[in-house]
């Protein structure tokens, strides 16, 4: 496996093979976060094909909560392994091990990721990684429904930070 950043012409791959219909997570918006310097939108490929993606956000996390607890940690954001049998295989962990690793190369000694409450098991793999929870939060998003109307969403959720060996960059 190999886990890079986002090109341009990978895009339209991702759409491809992992349609999103997310508005602010869509990979045309991860993407173009990453060509303004907000983050870095890391995808693992099989075989030259990509089977997942996560988005190492700079800025941080958006709620206000997490803003407030951690402020000016950045935040693992959309992990997703696809297709599903691919999960358990270690694809996640890999990814978040080049996130902390590319934080580390930028001096960064804090490194957190939200998981939803109803999601014990991506929850109990982030617990064995090393992350602890810090705060509660509601994650707000929205998608484009199958006639283009816009749908609010909204997800209780944990942030859990993970320390980082800076020292060792």
């Amino acid at each position: 496996m190999r886990i890079d950043a986002c090109r341009a012409e990978d895009v339209a791959a991702l759409e491809r093979f992992m349609p999103s219909h997310s508005v602010d997570g869509s990979h045309e918006a991860r993407f173009a976060r990453q060509e303004a310097g907000r983050s870095t939108y890391l995808i693992p490929r099989l075989d030259g094909r990509p089977v997942g993606h996560a988005e190492v956000r700079w800025t941080g996390c958006a709620a206000a909560e997490v803003r407030a607890a951690r402020p000016g940690c950045p935040e693992i954001n959309g992990l997703l392994v696809w297709p599903r049998t691919l999960r358990s295989r270690g694809i996640g962990g890999a990814l978040v091990r080049a996130a902390e690793e590319l934080a580390v190369a930028r001096g960064t000694g804090l490194m957190g990721l939200g998981v939803g409450d109803d999601n014990p098991r991506a929850a109990a793999l982030y617990t064995r990684l090393g992350y602890r929870p810090v705060v509660t939060y509601v994650d707000r998003w929205a998608y484009l429904d199958v006639d283009g109307e816009r749908r609010e969403c909204t997800d209780p959720c944990v942030f859990m930070v993970k320390h980082l060996d800076v020292k060792q960059a």
